[in-house]
C-alpha cells in the first residue's frame, strides 16, 4: 500500500488548531499536517502530535466549562481551528453519563457505576464524534467527497455529517448488515454501496481505492483521515473526567472493534494529567469483545504480543473486525494500566442488553451488550474491584441491532375488559 496517494493539499501550515505535526507511533518520525496515515520511515500507524506549551490549567479549565454543550467545548485540545463551532457540523458530544444505581445494585458495584450513554449523539451512536472530527480534516485538505468502511454505525455518522456539511458521500459496508443500519445510512441521500464479504474485506477494498484515480478528492475518514478521525474519541475521556468533576474513573470498561477507541481514551486521560485538569492517579483500563470475534482477548490470555486475526461470526457486528488495526496498542494499555481484556458470548451480549435495559431504561445496541456483560464477567472473576468508581460504555442505540432481541414482545394479549385483564394474571 503506498503511504500517500492522494494528490491533495498537506501543507504544514494548515489550520488545525493545536495539532502540530504528525508523529509515527512506532519510530517518532514526523511529517506535516496531511492525509497521510502511515509511516514513510516503517509504515507505522501516525497519530497527530500536539502543541500545548502555551496553556494555563485553570485558564484552560474554564474556556472548557465556558464552552458549548458538545465535542468543541474541548477545542484546545483536539485537531480542529478555533472556529469549528460556527462550521456547518453534526456538533456531536456531551452526552450523559448516568448514575446506574440499579445495575450497580445488581452486579454488586459499592463504588459508584456510570455508564457513559453515547446513544444519544444525532446518528445514535459514538462514531458521530470520530466522523466530525474527520469532517474538519476533510475541509482543511480540500476534499469533496467523503467515505469510509463501516461495520454500520459509521456509514450512518458519515452519511449524515456529509449531508450538513454539503460533501458528496459513498460508504462502503458489508453486504449482510443489520437492516435497521442499512437503512439510517441510505436516508441521509448518499451513495450506499454493499460489499460481499466481512469488514476486512471491504477495508482492504477502500485501501485500493484511495490508491486509484477514481478514488482521487476523497477522504475516507478511517483510512486517509485516520489520524484525525480517531482523536474525536478522546473527547469520551475528556467528558467522563469533566462529569465526574474533574476526576479520573478507577475502572473504565471500553468495547473493542479496531481497538482505537479505547487507545484514544486512554491518550485522553493521560493529556488530562500532563495538562494538569485532573489529578494523576492510577486507573484500569478493560477491553471488551465478543467471543465470536475476539482475537485481542484471545491475546491477552494467552500473553501474546501478535494479534492473530479472526473470521467474525457474532451478533456484535459493529465489533466484527477481525483484524483490529490497533490491537497491539490495546494490549499495551491494558497491561500498563493493570486491566484485561475479555469476552462474552453472544447469549450473555443479549442477557447484557435486557439487564440494562430492565435496570436503568437504557436500550443498548450489541456493543452495548457486550460491555455489559463483560463487566459482570470481570466483577464475577474478581477483575474489576466493586468497591471503586467505575464506567462502562455504551457506544449505540439498541433500536440499531432490534434483531438481537427479537423475541422480545408482548407480556400478554387480552380483550378489553377488566374480566380478561385479571384472567391474565395482571391485576
Amino acid at each position: 500500500m503506498a503511504v500517500q496517494t492522494v494528490a491533495t493539499s498537506s501543507d504544514s501550515t494548515v489550520d488545525l488548531g493545536p495539532a502540530a505535526a504528525l508523529s509515527c507511533r512506532e519510530c517518532g518520525h514526523r511529517v506535516p499536517l496531511g492525509p497521510v496515515f502511515a509511516c514513510e520511515e516503517c509504515f507505522g500507524p501516525l497519530e497527530i502530535a500536539y502543541d500545548f506549551s502555551a496553556y494555563d490549567t485553570e485558564e484552560l479549565r474554564r474556556r472548557i466549562e465556558a464552552g458549548p454543550a458538545n465535542i468543541w467545548r474541548y477545542a484546545p485540545l483536539l485537531p480542529v481551528p478555533a472556529d469549528v463551532a460556527g462550521k456547518p457540523n453534526l456538533n456531536p458530544g456531551w452526552t450523559k453519563l448516568v448514575k446506574a444505581d440499579n445495575l450497580a445494585r445488581e452486579l454488586g458495584v459499592t463504588g459508584g457505576l456510570y455508564v457513559k450513554d453515547d446513544s444519544g449523539n444525532p446518528t445514535h451512536s459514538f462514531k458521530d464524534r470520530v466522523v466530525a472530527q474527520a469532517l474538519e480534516a476533510a475541509r482543511a485538505f480540500g476534499f469533496t467527497t467523503l467515505s469510509c468502511s463501516s461495520t454500520g454505525n459509521l456509514a450512518g455518522a458519515v452519511g449524515a455529517a456529509a449531508a450538513r456539511a454539503g460533501f458528496r458521500s459513498c460508504v462502503f459496508i458489508p453486504h449482510d448488515l443489520e437492516q435497521g443500519k442499512v437503512v439510517m445510512a441510505a436516508v441521509y441521500g448518499g451513495e450506499l454501496v454493499g460489499i460481499e464479504g466481512n469488514y476486512d474485506d471491504v477495508n482492504r477494498f477502500c485501501s485500493e481505492l484511495i490508491g486509484d484515480p477514481a478514488g482521487e478528492g476523497w477522504g475516507f475518514v478511517n483510512v486517509n483521515l485516520r489520524p484525525y478521525y480517531a482523536e474525536g474519541s478522546k473527547t469520551l475521556a475528556y467528558e467522563i473526567c469533566e462529569q465526574l468533576g474533574w476526576r479520573l474513573p478507577d475502572q473504565i470498561v471500553i468495547p473493542i472493534a479496531s481497538g482505537s477507541q479505547l487507545t484514544k481514551i486512554d491518550k485522553g486521560l493521560q493529556e488530562l494529567i500532563r495538562l494538569g485538569l485532573v489529578e494523576d492517579r492510577p486507573y484500569k483500563i478493560f477491553g471488551a469483545q465478543a467471543e465470536g470475534c475476539s482475537p485481542v482477548s484471545t491475546a491477552f490470555k494467552a500473553g501474546h504480543d501478535v494479534v492473530r486475526p479472526q473470521k467474525p461470526d457474532t451478533i456484535a457486528k459493529s465489533l466484527a473486525i477481525g483484524n483490529p488495526a490497533d490491537g497491539p496498542y490495546v494490549l499495551d494499555v491494558a497491561r500498563r494500566t493493570g486491566g484485561a481484556v475479555e469476552d462474552v458470548t453472544d447469549a450473555q451480549i443479549v442477557d447484557a442488553i435486557r439487564l440494562l435495559a430492565r435496570t436503568e431504561g437504557i436500550f443498548a445496541e450489541t456493543a452495548g451488550g457486550v460491555t455489559v456483560g463483560v463487566t459482570r464477567k470481570l466483577l464475577a472473576e474478581g477483575a474489576l474491584d466493586p468497591a471503586k468508581t467505575t464506567v462502562v460504555l455504551n457506544t449505540g442505540d439498541g433500536l440499531k441491532t432490534l434483531d438481537a432481541v427479537a423475541g422480545t414482545g408482548l407480556t400478554a394479549t387480552i380483550r378489553p375488559t377488566l374480566d380478561s385483564f385479571r384472567e391474565a394474571g395482571l391485576a
